[in-house]
Parts: C-alpha cells; sequence; structure tokens
C-alpha cells in the first residue's frame, strides 16, 4: 500500500534518513521505533509532503507520490498526526473536525454535512461534549484526540500517528490504545505509528520498524524487535 525505496533525506550534511527501504501493506498497524533524532517524524514528512525526499522512490498503491503536496496527499488518502499538536486553536472542536472532512479525499463541498460528519466523528473518538469549546481551552489528552479525529475527518485509507501516547496518563494510554483498535475496526484504516511507549507499541502493531540514525536496524514482531540486540543498544547504549 505504502512503499519507500532507498529513501535518503539531508538537512546540509546532516542526513536524517539514509537509503532507507520500507514498506506498510493494507490491513496492517506497523510501528516505526527509534531513539531521539533517529529519523522518525522526518520520514512521515516526507511521506506526508512536507519534506521532498533527495533519493528514493515513494509510492502509494503503486503511485508514485514524489514531490506531491501536503493537501494532494491528504486527498490521495494519506492522513497524519503530528507530534506536536496542531490544532487550530480559535476554532472549536467541531470546526477544527469539519475542516478535515472539507480538505480530505472526499472533498466534501456543504458545510451542513461537513459538520454532521464531524460530528459522527467526534462522537467515535469521546469529543461529542467539547464540540463547542475551543480549541485552546482543550487539556493535553483532549488536544490528542481532536488530531486524530481531525485526521479521521479527510478520510485516510493509510493514517500516520506520530507519538499520540506520548505524555499521557497510564489511563490515558489505555484509553487511546483502545481508540487505535476501534479506528481500524469501524474504518479499516491502515495504522503506520511512530511511538516511545511501548507498552502501545506491543499492544497495537502486529509488525515495528526500528531506525536508528536514519537507517533501518531491525524489522519483524514486536517480541523480535525489542530484543534484537541492536534495538537495544541502540536506546541504552553498549553497556
Amino acid at each position: 500500500m505504502l512503499k519507500g525505496t532507498g529513501i535518503t533525506k539531508r538537512f546540509g550534511g546532516l542526513i536524517a534518513i539514509s537509503g532507507l527501504d520500507f514498506e506498510v501493506r493494507k490491513g496492517e498497524v506497523v510501528g516505526l521505533i527509534g531513539p531521539n533524532g533517529s529519523g522518525k517524524t522526518t520520514l512521515f514528512n516526507v511521506i506526508s509532503g512536507f519534506y521532498l525526499p533527495d533519493e528514493g522512490i515513494l509510492t502509494y498503491q503503486g503511485k508514485k507520490i514524489n514531490g506531491w503536496r501536503p493537501y494532494q496527499v491528504a486527498q490521495l488518502g494519506i492522513g497524519r498526526t503530528f507530534q506536536i499538536v496542531r490544532p487550530l486553536l480559535s476554532m472549536t472542536v467541531l470546526e477544527n473536525v469539519a475542516i478535515g472532512t472539507l480538505y480530505g479525499r472526499q472533498g466534501e463541498k456543504n458545510m451542513n454535512q461537513a459538520r454532521k460528519k464531524a460530528e459522527e466523528i467526534l462522537r467515535f473518538t469521546g469529543l461529542e461534549r467539547k464540540r463547542d469549546v475551543l480549541a485552546t481551552q482543550l487539556i493535553l489528552a483532549e488536544r490528542k484526540r481532536l488530531e486524530i479525529a481531525r485526521a479521521l475527518a479527510t478520510g485516510p485509507e493509510i493514517l500516520l500517528l506520530d507519538e499520540v501516547f506520548a505524555g499521557l496518563n497510564p489511563a490515558e494510554v489505555d484509553e487511546a490504545i483502545g481508540l487505535v483498535k476501534e479506528i481500524q475496526k469501524k474504518y479499516g484504516v491502515t495504522i503506520f505509528i511512530i511511538e516511545h511507549v511501548m507498552k502501545a507499541i506491543m499492544r497495537t502493531c502486529g509488525r515495528i520498524i526500528a531506525i536508528h540514525y536514519g537507517e533501518k536496524i531491525a524489522e519483524g514482531t514486536p517480541e523480535e524487535v525489542t530484543r534484537n540486540p541492536k534495538v537495544i543498544e541502540a536506546y541504552l547504549g553498549n553497556a
């Protein structure tokens, strides 16, 4: 469904991603792990059109998407959340999600219909009671849910989730894990997820890709990857 071959991204003399090969198959939940600065969010930025890869080929359902702009990628069926949540603070929760329906894959043109779709997504994500609250008034856990709701509103076929569990307490992490599972069950969306919370990775992903300094160091089931000596060394050092 989504495939990268030899993906490389440089920032001056810094190589953020180096010759990375990866693929995400339809219906999977795939985790992307690695220490801070390993290139995970940079890869998501390349996939979603924020960065142009310096080398390599990126394809979505067999179609080359190198150089596509973010709005074109979203309309193609690739939705994403951001590591640092980015709600439209001066708008209500409902308006934030309605915008996703207007500029997503379906390209809803009627504002009333956009609001109806947004209300359905708010019910699903547990934000219905916050529909008329300004986004700036939400706590972190609610803003994380709003990120997911807005991404779902674009009608994605594949969803890139960037650390949606970060900063949450254990109860909120459990709720967020349940939401990710329900997303796949209800919408049939393929999920590619960056995460440091290993409990979440172990409970949601069928396959994990581990990268370090922009290179793949391991790939396999959660159990295989978390026991891999290269992964342990990348996180904990030689000691």
